[in-house]
């Protein structure tokens, strides 16, 4: 959806509405667009293989440890690679809706540093806030929720550990 010079002077890739439509067609933002039931299962997917392959990577390099305890490491690395996953998540949505709900754009218009304001009129304020509000905010809410989860989850894990150690 391009938007004509006169009315709006933002180029076209830093137009928050442009950069939404680009972070959803991405093939790794996209995770947070899909139905709950296909989330979850690429989810689960994702942490099987990086699990296995640090069962292989682990069990190579640590090898006077008991079996739990190389399963309980391997979890707490899976589950680790997930949080920088989620956070990488929550930045990069936070940021499209941070622009799509502002009624400012800052823009940098041939790449020299020059930095401009755009101050949005209210029809594109009001769309931007719309599609920011309903379509973008659930996808922040879920990698938030992931975020927060892999925290747990790490926190859970690294008790169970030191009991194992003891």
């Amino acid at each position: 959806m391009s938007i004509s010079k006169k009315t709006c002077p933002v180029p076209f890739d830093q137009q928050p509405l442009n950069e939404y439509f680009a972070l959803k067609a991405s093939w790794f933002f996209s995770l947070c667009t899909l139905p709950l039931n296909k989330y979850l299962i690429k989810v689960v997917t994702v942490f099987l293989i990086i699990f296995l392959v640090s069962i292989f990577l682990t069990s190579y390099i640590i090898s006077n440890y008991t079996i739990w305890q190389i399963m309980i490491l391997n979890i707490f690395i899976a589950t680790f690679i997930f949080l920088l996953i989620f956070i990488r998540l929550y930045l990069a949505w936070s940021y499209v809706v941070k622009r799509l709900i502002s009624a400012t754009i800052f823009y940098e218009e041939s790449g020299w540093y020059d930095g401009q304001l755009w101050i949005k009129s209210p029809e594109f304020l009001t769309q931007d806030r719309l599609v920011g509000l309903y379509e973008v905010m659930p996808f922040l809410f879920r990698a938030k929720y992931g975020v927060i989860v892999s925290i747990i989850l790490l926190f859970l894990e690294k008790i169970v550990y030191s009991l194992l150690l003891s």
